[in-house]
């Protein structure tokens, strides 16, 4: 499990102060990247060594309340499951201030062929890391 801090910026909204809808997958993908690294993969490393990039194949997204410019937010990555090429990822995004959740997420990777954008089963490395 992995939790990320990020502040939200005037960048990250519309108008009114209020977190722009398609930023939050944006958040996830953050988050993901952390959790990779923070197993001792770099997303580069893993094109580089492996031949490997991970797609999204599917979201299931549900908003359920706003964050809004200058508050803090944590997202919480862990895994549900995963596959011989794939990873299934449970993410909540929670205020930083009285940990409320306003989003849930459950996110499907796969694992391609960098060059050939085939499935390529994880590899042994990463499923150990994985297994804890």
């Amino acid at each position: 499990m992995s939790n990320l801090e990020i502040r939200i910026y005037y960048e990250d909204t519309d108008s009114e102060g209020v977190v722009y809808y398609a930023n939050y997958l944006k958040f996830l993908e953050r988050g993901r990247t952390e959790f990779l690294r923070e197993l001792g993969f770099d997303l580069e490393e893993i094109k580089n060594v492996f031949s490997l990039i991970f797609a999204v194949k599917s979201v299931n997204a549900e908003y359920i309340s706003p964050a809004r410019l200058n508050d803090l937010i944590l997202v919480n990555t862990q895994i549900k499951k995963y596959g011989k090429a794939s990873i299934e990822f449970d993410q909540m995004i929670y205020s930083g201030n009285d940990n409320k959740v306003l989003f849930k997420s459950l996110v499907k990777v796969v694992s391609l062929h960098s060059e050939k954008f085939k499935p390529l089963p994880l590899p042994i490395k990463i499923l150990e890391k994985l297994n804890g």
